[in-house]
């Protein structure tokens, strides 16, 4: 539209339409964008509407755009890949970044996309994992696009370990053979959740989901098991005091968190640290270091 305004182009003659990521598009308020754009196309023209998901309700708008159209589906709606490995991970909101640091150093996990909900949130995450002496990456909408690609060639290569992404990297984001996908905050839209995990398990690779929620968030995994049809598995011992993740009577009205402390976590190798007891784990060490110099 700039370029219009500017009267740098025509699109007159323009033949194709095309929008990817459609569902987006046409649900995060750019209808009123794309209608102006489609007041200066010919009438006569081919449009293109592409989506891993397409709601109900951005099916009906999309109707309005479309003449008769042609709809052509891969896969399921909202399905996601056999080849992902899904699991939930109920635990207490105070204890994720020091579930993380451990799951990721432990593990030994060289290439981890992690999720979270605010480019605030991601800046903190990628701060703390850092100094958890995980190496990491921010990459979310306040950085430059200069930034953007320095970090996800970074991801790429395994100059580090962890992307710590908000959204924007959830749709179009492709990393051949990306083995982890965690979310560490859930996805407000239950949709997203499927875009989300969809960066593992591609071309046929295996790839592992997991998915850190509080009692906090039982309301979004609610509606993305709604969305899915199904459970996600559960993992019975997360080596912290058990949450519960149960819905009373209505959606957004979630169970009170039992948060009395946690639990020892028992590991067969003797070099394992230990968590928790007013340590916080640091993977890169065999000596926790005092929580008093780290944010919580």
């Amino acid at each position: 539209m700039d370029h219009v305004g500017q009267k740098n182009i025509s699109l007159a003659n323009i033949e194709i339409l095309v929008l990817d990521e459609a569902d987006r598009m046409l649900d995060m308020g750019f209808l009123p964008e794309i209608r102006r754009i489609l007041a200066y196309l010919p009438k006569n023209r081919q449009s293109l509407l592409f989506s891993a998901t397409m709601p109900s309700a951005i099916k009906s708008l999309a109707a309005t755009i479309l003449n008769h159209p042609v709809e052509i589906e891969i896969a399921k709606q909202n399905i996601t890949a056999d080849n992902v490995s899904e699991q939930v991970y109920g635990i207490a909101q105070s204890n994720k970044r020091e579930c993380l640091s451990y799951l990721i150093g432990s593990n030994n996990w060289q290439q981890v996309l992690v999720f979270v909900r605010t480019k605030h949130g991601a800046d903190r995450l990628q701060k703390q994992l850092i100094k958890d002496g995980i190496s990491a990456a921010a990459l979310h909408g306040d950085k430059t696009q200069g930034a953007r690609t320095k970090a996800l060639e970074y991801f790429k290569t395994g100059k580090v370990a962890a992307l710590v992404a908000t959204d924007i990297a959830a749709r179009g984001l492709d990393i051949e053979e990306l083995p982890h996908v965690v979310n560490f905050d859930l996805p407000q839209v239950a949709e997203d959740y499927v875009h989300r995990i969809g960066r593992t398990g591609r071309a046929g690779s295996s790839g592992v989901a997991l998915s850190l929620v509080s009692p906090e968030e039982a309301h979004l995994l609610w509606a993305i098991e709604k969305l899915l049809n199904r459970q996600i598995p559960r993992v019975s011992d997360t080596g912290y005091e058990p949450v519960s993740l149960k819905i009373i009577d209505a959606p957004k009205k979630v169970a009170p968190a039992k948060t009395s402390g946690r639990k020892d976590y028992q590991h067969a190798s003797k070099k394992t640290p230990q968590r928790g007891n007013g340590t916080s784990y640091n993977p890169r060490s065999d000596k926790p270091k005092s929580r008093a110099n780290s944010r919580p």
